[in-house]
């Protein structure tokens, strides 16, 4: 079995659980495939297989890739979604970084992650993505995201005027420092922090949240998935800020812009014991409070 591994970068406190990961690779016997830029800075660092291979693109994840681990945080994780695309290929996420919505997995459960995969008692969550299309080239190759796509003001410029529509018919008018349309596996992330709902990874939605909204009545709405949202916007400087995900460009105001699902989703592998329920227990501290 081949696995490809995909990582930032390797700090030193996480050295030695790094290590032993790929040494329980090797006992079951799984091939790692190496992002080649991580491999370049762990290779004189970590004891690594003579016969360890590496990749550089999403071209050469091929069919003999079984499984993709991140090693990180949820921003590794996300970056993983680019390399993987359109492949079928599941994700699974070790957690090395902090709070660790979409890489669940801890550190003290690498052993048990590792013999999911090759006992396949793993479950598969797919993950619907959202795509912007514009009126000019934007974000290469992935124009989509697993969390949210954004747009924002620039740096200390005026609060802008976003005109919103849902399949071309008017929904609102945002003044605001931005707006973002978060898939529902993204609203745990920007748009809750923004007051957005959560929303179930399965219930076919997409929430539309400001950021900083001048109206303080102008809440958030969970739209259904189906809709194309197409924006306008308004500003007193030239430029405006897109992003999707962790991924931004900066580009005219004038730009045409619209989001909608993705035509292929994601797959996500978890442990079989951890559900969507119990990870907003464990990551928002629910339950904490002695008196429930």
């Amino acid at each position: 079995m081949k696995a490809a591994i995909y990582s930032r970068v390797l700090e030193a406190s996480q050295e030695k659980d790094v290590q032993f990961f790929f040494d329980e690779l090797d006992r079951n016997k799984i091939e790692p495939v190496i992002f080649q830029p991580f491999f370049e800075d762990v290779k004189e660092r970590l004891h690594l297989p003579a016969t360890t291979k590496v990749f550089h693109r999403s071209e050469e994840l091929d069919e003999s890739i079984e499984f993709i681990i991140s090693l990180g945080g949820d921003g590794t994780l996300l970056d993983t979604v680019t390399l993987v695309r359109n492949k079928e290929i599941p994700i699974m996420g070790i957690n090395m970084g902090r709070l660790g919505f979409l890489a669940s997995i801890g550190r003290d459960e690498i052993t048990h992650a590792i013999r999911s995969i090759v006992g396949r008692t793993y479950v598969i969550d797919r993950r619907t993505l959202i795509h912007v299309d514009a009126d000019i080239p934007m974000f290469g190759e992935v124009p989509y995201a697993l969390n949210e796509f954004s747009i924002h003001k620039r740096d200390v410029a005026a609060m802008i005027k976003i005109h919103t529509y849902l399949n071309g018919e008017f929904l609102n008018t945002y003044w605001a420092d931005g707006l973002l349309v978060a898939t529902p596996t993204g609203s745990t992330g920007y748009s809750l922090s923004c007051n957005g709902p959560v929303v179930f990874p399965d219930s076919g939605s997409l929430v539309i949240t400001p950021v900083a909204p001048h109206n303080l009545n102008v809440r958030p709405i969970v739209v259904p998935d189906n809709n194309i949202i197409s924006f306008e916007v308004e500003s007193r400087t030239e430029n405006i800020i897109v992003s999707l995900d962790s991924r931004g460009e900066v580009v005219s105001k004038n730009v045409q812009l619209a989001v909608r699902k993705e035509s292929f989703d994601i797959k996500l592998a978890r442990l079989s014991e951890n559900n969507f329920l119990q990870t907003l227990r464990n990551k928002l501290t629910w339950g904490l409070d002695k008196r429930n």
